[in-house]
């Protein structure tokens, strides 16, 4: 089964994360920053990451970074879902080895339109 970590400070957004990917069939993983979801790849390597930019310990951008540094990291399907929405940040994102970007606030319908692009549904 594919499997989808959700990285976000925010205990809410994880949560309506969380039962979107579940209902798209996918086991989820939840870290609260960077550095959590850094060590949960390296126990399991996910399919894909839905990643927040803004985090204390390590944001989303540093755990990118170090993700694809790692062996495998270059695996996932990294989707950032924040609300820095600056062709700046986005084109920093992608430059680090992000697939895709989504805006805050998401639902259903974006989350499953972004993931089909990128080929996880």
């Amino acid at each position: 089964m594919k499997s989808c970590l959700i990285v976000d400070d925010s205990k809410v957004i994880r949560m309506v994360a969380r039962k979107i990917l579940q209902e798209l069939s996918f086991d989820t993983i939840e870290a609260a920053d960077g550095q959590q979801a850094l060590d949960a790849c390296k126990e399991a390597m996910p399919t894909a990451v839905l990643l927040d930019w803004n985090m204390p310990v390590m944001s989303g951008i540093e755990y990118l970074r170090e993700l694809r540094k790692l062996p495998g990291g270059d695996e996932p399907v990294v989707v950032f879902c924040t609300t820095e929405n600056d062709i700046e940040h986005i084109q920093e994102a992608i430059e680090a080895g992000a697939n895709e970007y989504i805006m805050k606030p998401f639902d259903s319908e974006i989350i499953q339109a972004k993931f089909s692009q990128v080929g996880l549904l």
